[in-house]
């Protein structure tokens, strides 16, 4: 641009900044009720000193020559630094750019004043106005960067700080550190947490189903070696269950059980123990369903150990006769003895049932009389 002010026309300018600024500030302060309050105390000092700095950076600007190296303005990096601030207080860009419109409209009025009354020339005045606007715009601009920087940032760093939380749920941190942790990602703790089991690649689709507060992280199942596997943390599921459970449904899913939140690893734990269980077509399993297998399969070699003992009556048969035996027994333990309901399970007539039992007592003697025997019968048959 080839518009250069005349030195009287830039002290003349000078003359009347605090004024001018001083009038930009009453007229956002009456045009834009975002920032009515916003001027009380430091917070109006800070930005009403700003409007007095970019004010100064134009008439700067506008008194060099077009081509003379006119350094990046402090009132531009001014500008950047009230973006991040209106980032860092929760603000969007709206109020701030309207705050820009009205400073703009005001300062083009009293600066075209001034600068005409100094001597500034008819044919200058649009190049005058295109320079104000233009500068304008570059605030504004500098502006919205650092808004959008501020919330990138922020953003990255509050995902560190919930990633950090999560790998502290899981791994069984203490209150102390958990609700620290919380607090620094700005997480607000549900009463409950369930820990959900689901290949990564199901995990986005099933975010968006969730609550906004649900966690997320990466898990390590050696029993699924056929993909990665998240764990997300749902809050505060409670009677919904049977809702989250349908929502579920299509994925390869696990849903451990309830917990209260700092003790999430509960449910964590419970449900990796189930993933190589989970249906690879749905539904979702629900571990609170499979309470009775979890049992069983707590302790692999003490239910192996349990079996060879509790059975040992039964070497002595052939392994197709004592197949036969130990799906009898089973059924007879299940129904408590009742004849005609262990034929009517296995399909077989009752004489062969009161056969079969014979040879079981003739086998076990008075040990099917004993609680305590019957019950480790029950567990080792499953």
């Amino acid at each position: 641009m080839s518009l250069r002010l005349e030195p009287k026309v830039t002290l003349a300018l000078r003359a009347e900044m605090i004024r001018v600024s001083d009038a930009a500030v009453d007229a956002i302060m009456a045009e834009v009720p975002a920032y009515t309050d916003a001027w009380q105390g430091s917070m109006g000092h800070t930005i009403a000193a700003a409007v007095r700095q970019a004010l100064d950076g134009f008439v700067t600007i506008a008194s060099r020559s077009s081509d003379e190296v006119v350094p990046r303005s402090a009132a531009v990096d001014g500008a950047y630094a009230l973006g991040r601030g209106e980032a860092r207080s929760g603000r969007s860009m709206d109020a701030l750019l309207a705050a820009y419109r009205v400073g703009a409209k005001v300062a083009w009025h009293e600066l075209s004043q001034i600068a005409v009354a100094a001597g500034l020339q008819a044919a200058g005045l649009a190049q005058f106005a295109e320079l104000v606007f233009a500068y304008i715009d570059e605030l504004s601009a500098s502006s919205v960067a650092g808004h959008a920087d501020e919330l990138a940032t922020s953003g990255r760093v509050r995902q560190r700080y919930l990633d950090h939380l999560v790998r502290q749920l899981l791994s069984g941190a203490s209150t102390e550190v958990l609700r620290a942790s919380a607090e620094r990602a700005d997480w607000a703790p549900p009463t409950t947490l369930t820990a959900v089991m689901l290949p990564s690649s199901q995990a986005r689709g099933a975010m968006v189903l969730l609550s906004e507060r649900t966690l997320q992280s990466d898990a390590v199942v050696p029993e699924r070696a056929e993909g990665e596997f998240a764990v997300l943390l749902v809050p505060d599921v409670g009677r919904s269950r049977s809702t989250l459970l349908r929502q579920l449904a299509d994925r390869v899913a696990v849903v451990g059980p309830s917990r209260h939140w700092e003790q999430v690893r509960s449910s964590y734990s419970r449900a990796m123990r189930m993933v190589h269980a989970a249906p690879h077509n749905g539904p979702a399993l629900d571990t609170e369903a499979q309470l009775a297998d979890l049992v069983l399969t707590a302790d692999p070699e003490a239910l192996a150990d349990l079996k060879l003992r509790a059975l040992a009556p039964l070497e002595q048969f052939r392994p197709a006769a004592r197949a036969k035996l130990e799906e009898t027994l089973r059924s007879w333990l299940l129904h408590m003895g009742r004849r005609e309901a262990v034929a009517e399970a296995l399909f077989v007539h009752p004489q062969t049932v009161r056969y079969r039992v014979g040879q079981l007592r003739e086998a076990f003697g008075d040990k099917l009389d004993d609680p305590v025997w019957v019950r480790d019968l029950v567990v080792a048959l499953g």
